[in-house]
């Protein structure tokens, strides 16, 4: 059964840096796209970015630009999301998700992670 596996998170200051891994069981095709949601309690599931995966065209939302960095490795089957400057706003359950839209919406996304818990302290 093909699956994702996100792994990564933990506790960290205000300031701080983390980096979320997303291992796929089996191949990523080209035309995939991979991306990483998070939802924060009681909130709804949000963008965070996505790539895709062949010409590693890449997405952001607002809320992350120019402090998270997403990326891929092709050989491994992975996709990685660096987290730096992370801010006490940035705490929530990180999901990686594959789908084939360039989506950033979660509809679009069909496989999903079981989610990371990142946690940011002020």
């Amino acid at each position: 059964q093909w699956q994702l596996t996100d792994t990564g998170g933990g506790l960290v200051q205000a300031g701080g840096s983390l980096r979320l891994s997303c291992a796929a069981s089996g191949r990523i095709y080209s035309s995939s796209v991979m991306a990483w949601f998070r939802q924060a309690p009681g909130k709804e599931r949000e963008f965070v970015a996505a790539i895709r995966w062949g010409v590693g065209r890449t997405m952001y939302a607002d809320s992350v630009k120019g402090r998270f960095t997403i990326s891929r490795v092709g050989a491994e089957n992975t996709a990685y999301l660096q987290m730096n400057s992370l801010q006490p706003e940035d705490t929530a359950v990180y999901y990686c998700a594959r789908g084939v839209d360039f989506a950033s919406a979660p509809s679009p996304y069909r496989d999903w992670g079981q989610g990371t818990q990142v946690t940011v302290s002020s």
